[in-house]
């Protein structure tokens, strides 16, 4: 237990979940027990968002406190140096950060830098990416290395997170036990650290990988939910919800372009198991944190690093800036300084984590974010405008989303095209109003412009202004996702030509059809 006067802090994050996935908040068809006790336990920012929807940049959002406009991270490709180019545009990373103020730190889970192996400033950290690009990255790997070194006997599943590829958005279940996913070894892994006798605060940073697709939930709860008592999704106008040329894109990248009603509402069922799953982990950390005594003197932040389509707008995955795919959930709790219970309005987003997590501390750093701690009393302190980013800043993939009280402008340099919603009457955001309100979007426009400014994005402008192109529609692909760390890079040109080899350690009579 500590003995410092000053809170231990918790972050908690999950990847891909949407805002509307808490019982607490509304949604009747999914259990999430202690997801709610954290609703109530503190405040619930409603407003809250991924200010560029995709795992890469919004991690590094968090990690640094700053916008793409400032990291220079767009999209999940990634030049080669931009880590450490980003600390020193912008300041040492969060960990260091809070290790520099005498805080303890550590990091458990999907932390998807580039390179993978590299260096956030945690003076404890365990790694649980994805997929391996190599077999040192799988060796690599604190979560393979588990199942290698401690369960061998699942260590000739390839892809432990569940199928990708053509499986991407395919209901699937975990082949292996709920007791040592990846999720419960995060969980068993934080609670380690939770428990560790030092006289400093600590400063801990939990990232699961679900209900990132593929959605293969442990047994139980892959049959935890009904598919015929699941909500269909919801889409307006196919020419409106497909603008964006990054989600028909996306689709077919995924094996997702015409997924019927019946997958959906299948999808639907695993992806509420998946994060009823991580409920229950996340339940255990809590009775973990509360045993230890330490409960009332932490503060804890749980937030997901962007949502989902699930079929809403006609779409799958992320990357646009409907609320399916940018809106987040985003819960804060301090015993004895937020009142238990709050629902807030205003306008939040990853880069405040920065603020929240050192302003605990007692030095507040906000970069590029607000004082979320600060704005709990004082009004004043809040933001009014949220700006959001996507794509390389100069191509036809760049577009940007402006939210403003009740509206939000989404803008696309291809087009160019720009869409206003007023969410607040249209949450579903069916209904675009651009057309109503053409001085609104040039307002709101002109605050794109004038931010873009300040951080010095030159490569948006040309000499007329917003750097625009002629409408075009993306060519389509896929995208292959299997292990290359074991020499698997496609599908084969001919079905004679698949060869499987057990690692070493597993006995091929362990492996259903071993010998394709």
């Amino acid at each position: 237990m500590s003995d410092s006067t000053r809170p231990n802090v918790l972050f908690v994050m999950t990847d891909q979940q949407r805002f509307d996935t808490l019982a607490a908040l509304g949604n009747e068809d999914i259990s999430t027990p202690n997801l709610d006790r954290l609703v109530n336990r503190g405040a619930v920012f409603d407003n809250a968002y991924a200010t560029c929807p995709v795992c890469v940049p919004s991690r590094y959002s968090i990690l640094s406190g700053a916008q793409p406009t400032r990291t220079g991270v767009y999209e999940n490709s990634v030049e080669p140096g931009t880590h450490d180019a980003i600390v020193e545009r912008v300041g040492p990373y969060l960990a260091t950060a809070m290790g520099d103020l005498g805080y303890r730190t550590w990091g458990i889970g999907k932390f998807h830098t580039v390179p993978w192996d590299a260096d956030s400033g945690f003076e404890f950290q365990l790694r649980s990416e994805e997929m391996y690009r190599t077999e040192a990255s799988r060796a690599g790997d604190d979560y393979a290395a588990f199942i290698a070194d401690e369960h061998p006997e699942y260590n000739w599943i390839e892809a432990l997170m569940g199928e990708r590829t053509d499986m991407y958005y395919m209901p699937q279940m975990s082949a292996l036990p709920a007791e040592i996913t990846v999720e419960a070894w995060a969980t068993d892994r934080a609670i380690e650290q939770i428990q560790v006798d030092d006289e400093r605060p600590w400063f801990g940073y939990v990232s699961y990988i679900g209900p990132h697709p593929p959605f293969a939930p442990p047994l139980p709860y892959n049959r935890m939910y009904d598919p015929d008592r699941m909500p269909l999704p919801v889409s307006g106008d196919l020419a409106v919800d497909h603008l964006d040329q990054q989600i028909p894109w996306m689709n077919h990248a995924v094996y997702a372009e015409d997924v019927d009603a019946h997958r959906a509402r299948a999808l639907k069922a695993r992806y509420y198991g998946e994060i009823s799953y991580i409920d229950a982990c996340i339940g255990r950390m809590l009775d973990a944190l509360e045993a230890s005594g330490d409960a009332d003197d932490t503060v804890i932040c749980f937030y997901s690093d962007h949502g989902d389509h699930l079929g809403d707008h006609s779409a799958w995955q992320k990357e646009s800036f409907f609320e399916a795919s940018t809106r987040i959930p985003f819960l804060l709790s301090w015993p004895g300084r937020i009142t238990p219970g709050e629902r807030r309005q205003e306008l939040a987003c990853l880069v405040d984590l920065f603020g929240i997590a050192t302003g605990a501390a007692g030095a507040a750093q906000l970069r590029q974010g607000v004082d979320i701690l600060g704005g709990l009393d004082d009004a004043t302190l809040r933001r009014d405008l949220l700006f959001g980013y996507h794509g390389k800043p100069g191509t036809e993939r760049f577009k940007a989303m402006v939210r403003c009280g009740q509206y939000k402008l989404i803008w696309m340099s291809n087009g160019p095209n720009a869409l206003l919603f007023d969410v607040a009457s249209d949450p579903q955001e069916l209904n675009p109003i651009q057309d109503d309100h053409p001085t609104l979007v040039a307002q709101l426009l002109d605050e794109l412009v004038a931010e873009l400014r300040r951080d010095g994005v030159d490569a948006a402008f040309d000499d007329a202004g917003l750097r625009t192109f002629d409408y075009t529609v993306r060519p389509l692909v896929r995208i292959d996702q299997f292990d290359m760390s074991r020499g698997v890079t496609g599908f084969p040109d001919t079905p004679a030509d698949v060869h499987y080899e057990p690692p070493a350690g597993v006995s091929q009579s362990r492996v259903s059809g071993s010998t394709a």
